[in-house]
């Protein structure tokens, strides 16, 4: 990837998080961290599914991992629900394209294609799935005791 390839998907994922969370009436407070939740799960998925040896459902899934990590960390830091960043951080990740082509193919009757794009797209959706699930399962204690610790200098 070139340098401009680069700037532009970093961009692209921030505006565009950012412009979805303003369609959901997002406070405005929140905003920037949403951008950069977004931003940053994209970012993981274009370097994880840039290898060579690695698919699509393997970056969506360290995207979404860093995705939900960053949400529970800024949930704790700005006092908000983890959907806040959640919902509108995930969205860059989302196989949109893929379920698009999918319906694409059967209605041009052309069935193969049709299930290769489906049940890729359902990969990449069970993948972003787990990657919340493993982040969510994390006691929420946790991020407090290390927000805390960092950052306060509490025990």
């Amino acid at each position: 990837m070139t340098t401009q390839e680069i700037l532009s998907n970093l961009f692209c994922s921030f505006a565009g998080t950012i412009g979805f969370a303003i369609m959901y009436n997002v406070p405005k407070k929140y905003y920037i961290g949403c951008g950069v939740t977004g931003m940053a799960g994209w970012i993981v998925y274009l370097l994880v599914s840039g290898m060579n040896y690695v698919s699509a459902a393997v970056g969506s899934f360290f995207g979404a991992f860093i995705v939900v990590l960053i949400s529970r960390m800024l949930s704790v830091k700005m006092r908000c629900p983890i959907t806040i960043f959640l919902i509108s951080g995930i969205l860059p990740l989302v196989p949109g394209a893929g379920i698009y082509n999918t319906v694409y193919y059967i209605v041009t009757n052309q069935l193969t294609q049709a299930a290769l794009k489906g049940i890729e797209s359902l990969k990449i959706a069970f993948a972003i799935v787990m990657g919340i699930v493993i982040v969510v399962s994390i006691p929420r204690d946790v991020f407090h005791k290390i927000y805390y610790w960092y950052v306060e200098g509490k025990d």
